[in-house]
């Protein structure tokens, strides 16, 4: 029977809080915190490794079946009282189950991107919904993997997971300091780099049939890509808007853009240059 943790002062419980809190410390520790059934057994099956699962005698009445699936690949195990999850909780209403996690291995260095796939770039995404979405929305179009340039938001952050459906935990990314840089890396690779920005005068992302390993770039939510970023593409993007709207947003224009790159491998322009 896992020991029952009934105080808020638990070291192992402020070392938990403090992950779902803090970036920085998640970085130092190289752990992240998952909350919910449905996550941290996303986790378990993705093999994602779990150091320590906590649980309420609530989640386990009401979500054995996800706990059978954690608890035989779960290092440590606790049971925790429903205020003690409430220190650990985001959500307003928390399921009662939660997970600390080693990082993944899959932020690797632009090196490891492979030729024969295609892949997102995002420079300075800031709203952990939005990288989220796109996360989600890349495992599920087949992209290759993401690259996280600048200053993005950390993937690790309880939105993100919340917000990604899983998708951190499978997704290769790549972390990147400088965009432009990294632009010119992947050319000099073999990729074609293209930056997406809002300009009718942009080479329509529909017209091109990505028959070469492509690699777009998105820009921040608010003042899309910087201009070193986009001078150093192969060429600018954008996506056909016959609407009165100037814009869409990030994770909604990475979604069409990963769309069109997956779907069209033949006809149409071309991506050459």
């Amino acid at each position: 029977m896992p020991e029952l943790i009934t105080s808020r002062k638990n070291e192992i419980i402020k070392h938990a809080a403090r992950l779902s809190s803090s970036s920085e410390y998640r970085r130092e520790q190289g752990l992240f915190l998952v909350e919910g059934a449905r996550l941290c057994c996303d986790a378990a099956k993705s093999g994602v490794k779990i150091l320590h699962l906590f649980f309420t005698e609530q989640a386990q009445e009401k979500y054995i079946d996800y706990l059978n699936v954690i608890q035989p690949v779960s290092e440590q195990i606790n049971e925790v009282e429903p205020h003690v999850a409430a220190l650990l909780t985001e959500t307003k209403t928390t399921q009662g189950i939660f997970c600390i996690c080693k990082m993944s291995e899959c932020a690797q260095g632009l090196d490891h991107m492979e030729l024969s796939r295609h892949y997102l770039a995002l420079e300075n995404i800031q709203d952990p919904a939005n990288l989220g979405a796109v996360l989600r929305t890349a495992e599920a179009l087949g992209v290759g993997g993401v690259v996280l340039a600048g200053s993005c938001c950390d993937v690790y952050s309880p939105k993100v997971l919340r917000a990604s459906m899983g998708a951190v935990f499978r997704l290769p990314f790549f972390i990147a300091n400088d965009m432009a840089a990294s632009v010119k890396h992947l050319k000099e690779r073999g990729f074609v780099t293209l930056a997406a920005v809002p300009d009718e005068e942009a080479i329509k992302i529909t017209e091109l049939s990505f028959q070469r390993p492509t690699v777009i770039a998105v820009g921040n939510e608010g003042s899309g890509l910087t201009e070193e970023a986009i001078a150093a593409c192969s060429q600018s993007v954008t996506i056909p808007m016959p609407g009165r709207v100037e814009s869409l947003n990030a994770s909604a224009s990475a979604a069409i853009l990963m769309w069109e790159m997956m779907r069209t491998k033949s006809g149409g322009g071309s991506n050459e240059s």
